[in-house]
């Protein structure tokens, strides 16, 4: 909360983040070979005032490249949409510090949230 009683708009990377790796690192799929953030875009709809209860965030694959993808976010109650956002996700090779392509089990995982059908999942 900042000062104005809003969640402060770089707590919306924190709760983009926590969705994000919840998504990435689940039992089925892990990005283990790494991977990083390339870019954030985020649109801020509206103000949320500091709750006690938890916001909800459904996120979904919007786009996926040869060696990126984009995770597509809403940060809403129901229909109430306070955040619009995406991030490019890179995959990672830390051992030679460079990018890497999507690996077919990467992009089998990723295909199965793509917003084909206006589909997202909650995180």
């Amino acid at each position: 909360m900042d000062a104005y009683g809003h969640v402060n708009n770089a707590v919306f990377i924190r709760y983009l983040e926590e969705a994000r790796i919840d998504f990435l690192f689940r039992p089925e799929k892990d990005f283990k070979q790494g991977s990083v953030v390339a870019r954030h875009e985020i649109d801020y709809k509206r103000q949320l005032v500091h709750r006690h209860h938890p916001v909800d965030i459904e996120l979904w694959v919007s786009q996926i490249r040869a060696a990126s993808f984009t995770i597509s976010y809403e940060v809403k109650d129901d229909d109430l949409v306070y955040v619009r956002a995406s991030t490019v996700v890179v995959p990672f090779d830390f051992e030679a510090q460079r990018p890497r392509r999507i690996t077919e089990e990467e992009r089998e995982f990723l295909e199965g949230f793509r917003d084909d059908e206006d589909e997202a999942v909650a995180a």
